[in-house]
């Protein structure tokens, strides 16, 4: 089989750039004649496509990303699937998504997703993102784990909590300083690491954040990073910390997540989206219950989204576009992880057995390959 693979490549520091290089290396592992290639419209593109004649093309993305990944493979006669996650809503193309004979998306709640917003799910499988379970293990340097919590300012009597993301408001770090806030008045020994990634967005999220604090009295004990990080040393950071939580507000998969299960740390997320579906209860991290659905009657539409111009669509019914988790469970898992580095462990110890079993790069890229020979008959 030949296969192009479509995505931000050369690699990005994000999960969608990592999601589609993952499966890249993965189908190169598993046989595959694969070609990496950025989505965009280019003339390396155009020449895989008329001369390097894939059999397939795989493309990871959102439904925005259509004319780049969909219609451009059909001009020139090759099989399209894409592998996309959903944006919170699916506001165009559901016409074209009728018409493949294959696609993927990163989650069974992407899927209901695309079901909800009107698109024929029936050729639509689930498809989880595989890791690197080699980059991201459990690593015992005490000593460097120790000097990197020093850096980033936790004393070495003190439990070390984290968040990361583009962001940290939408993995649910507002949810989880109100629950430290409570768990301060009788557990002192802790800090809060939120790492987020340079922008304005984040920026500005980070400014509610810090009021957050404030007005909760814990201010010094939340520690905000915003820098830039290579995979490699966020896998060093996970190392460093005691327990990773991301009670996500949105979530179609929850990279980061599983990548800190694969260290061998105990998660605490949100029984809704992507971590419903890679963390186990009870068994590798906690499920917060959902508190509040956020929903919306409508919501800005851009040409890049293949509308004629910029709009505003409205529904005809409320549609979700967040959660929040309880705090109340957060308080809970959060206490029970803190006062029992046995429960630490031994969460640990099963994620990263379920990680390495079922998540990884390779063992993905070999579910995905059966599945298109399976559907399409393609050798």
């Amino acid at each position: 089989m030949k296969a192009l693979i479509l995505y931000a490549y050369p690699p990005e520091p994000d999960g969608v750039s990592l999601q589609g290089h993952y499966l890249y290396k993965g189908l190169l592992a598993a046989g595959v004649e694969a070609i990496p290639c950025h989505h965009n419209d280019s003339i390396q593109k155009e020449f895989y496509l008329r001369h390097f004649k894939p059999d397939i093309c795989i493309g990871v993305g959102f439904w925005g990303n259509v004319p780049e990944i969909v219609r451009e493979p059909l001009k020139w006669g090759v099989t399209p699937i894409p592998w996309f996650n959903s944006d919170g809503w699916v506001a165009n193309y559901q016409a074209e998504f009728n018409q493949l004979k294959l696609m993927f998306t990163t989650s069974e709640w992407v899927r209901g997703v695309y079901a909800r917003d009107g698109t024929d799910v029936s050729k639509i499988i689930p498809m989880h993102i595989g890791i690197d379970t080699d980059l991201f293990k459990p690593e015992k340097n005490n000593g460097l784990n120790f000097a990197l919590r020093r850096m980033l300012g936790v004393r070495d009597n003190e439990k070390m909590i984290l968040t990361m993301g583009g962001d940290v408001t939408s993995k649910g770090a507002q949810e989880m300083i109100k629950a430290l806030a409570e768990i301060n008045k009788e557990f002192k020994d802790w800090k809060y690491v939120c790492k987020t990634w340079p922008s304005e967005c984040a920026h500005e999220w980070r400014e509610r954040e810090e009021r957050l604090a404030d007005e909760l009295g814990i201010r010094d004990k939340i520690i905000f990073v915003d820098d830039a990080w290579s995979q490699e040393f966020m896998a060093k950071v996970i190392n460093a910390c005691d327990l990773y939580a991301a009670p996500s507000r949105i979530e179609g998969f929850g990279m980061i997540q599983v990548e800190a299960m694969s260290c061998g740390k105990p998660v605490i997320s949100i029984n809704k989206g992507g971590p419903a579906e890679t963390i186990i209860h009870g068994e590798t991290g906690f499920l917060a219950r959902v508190a509040e659905e956020i929903k919306l009657n409508e919501e800005w539409a851009y040409p890049s989204m293949g509308y004629s111009s910029k709009q505003i669509v409205r529904f005809d019914a409320p549609k979700i576009f967040g959660y929040r988790a309880n705090v109340d469970d957060l308080i809970e898992y959060t206490k029970r992880l803190l006062y029992s580095p046995e429960l630490c462990k031994q969460m640990g110890e099963a994620g990263r057995k379920h990680t390495v079993e079922n998540l990884d790069y390779r063992v993905i890229a070999k579910k995905m390959l059966r599945v298109i020979q399976e559907k399409l008959g393609i050798r």
